[in-house]
């Protein structure tokens, strides 16, 4: 019994040193917009914490289509890039249907696609961005300089998904959900997990409560309800930045 313990202790600290070794080298990339780039610092601050580079790709004023288009020029990603990072971040999060095909954008394949895209096409854009970034990870075990050369799966492709940062955009926040689920990825759930939701008002203030965490307003179906969130060192982009680690830390630890 007492060797066998020893060997479950053993066991325990040696998992967790490959672990610490493991996030020494972790690189995440994000792509998104307004509510991701660095002038935020909810990714910063989660990298840090995880002790990973952060590789901040995310443009205001753009959206999924402009990844695309990106990933189409071969500009979102460098080679060394692809072959490094552990793990692709997208918090575009327009208040838009990211699921349902209602005018056939969907396309079989990655390079069906044609571009210029049509800048409304959130749902075939959003399909085109994970469906390159798998090939372009599964491509790798073609490559003879690349560590994932003849690798059965060429290497692991890991994206996750985002949610707006507070619930009242209905429509992104339940599709894109819809997406996680039709391709298995994970998804941070900044909506369920930033400590209110649309549904109560402040009690004090008696208005929205994302209100009083925020640098501007939007109506949304007549409501009005913050818009971007208070930027740099503050509470909320330590509050999105710790909702990122608890599930980054889930999707990272079997990884490398």
């Amino acid at each position: 019994m007492k060797n066998v313990f020893t060997f479950i202790v053993f066991a325990i600290i040696f998992s967790g040193s490959v672990f610490a070794q493991n996030q020494d080298t972790t690189q995440l990339l994000l792509t998104g917009a307004s509510f991701a780039d660095v002038y935020n610092g909810w990714f910063e601050f989660g990298c840090e914490s995880l002790n990973a580079k952060p590789i901040n790709r995310a443009v205001g004023g753009e959206s999924i289509v402009h990844t695309a288009e990106k990933m189409n020029a071969g500009t979102l990603y460098s080679k060394a890039e692809l072959e490094n990072i552990d793990a692709l971040i997208i918090m575009h999060v327009h208040e838009k249907d990211v699921f349902n095909d209602p005018k056939s954008w969907l396309r079989n394949k990655y390079s069906d696609y044609e571009f210029p895209m049509d800048m409304n096409n959130y749902v075939g854009a959003y399909d085109y961005v994970i469906k390159r970034y798998i090939s372009d990870c599964y491509q790798l075990k073609f490559d003879s300089a690349s560590a994932y050369f003849n690798a059965q799966a060429g290497k692991p492709a890991i994206i996750v998904l985002c949610t707006h940062w507070h619930d009242a955009r209905v429509t992104f926040n339940t599709t894109v959900r819809q997406l996680a689920q039709k391709w298995g990825l994970p998804i941070i759930e900044f909506d369920k997990n930033i400590g209110f939701t649309k549904n109560e008002m402040h009690p004090v203030t008696n208005d929205q409560y994302s209100l009083i965490f925020s640098l501007d307003t939007q109506e949304l179906d007549g409501v009005v309800y913050g818009w971007h969130p208070q930027r740099g060192d503050t509470y909320i982009q330590r509050k999105m930045a710790a909702i990122m680690v608890h599930k980054m830390e889930q999707v990272l630890l079997l990884y490398k």
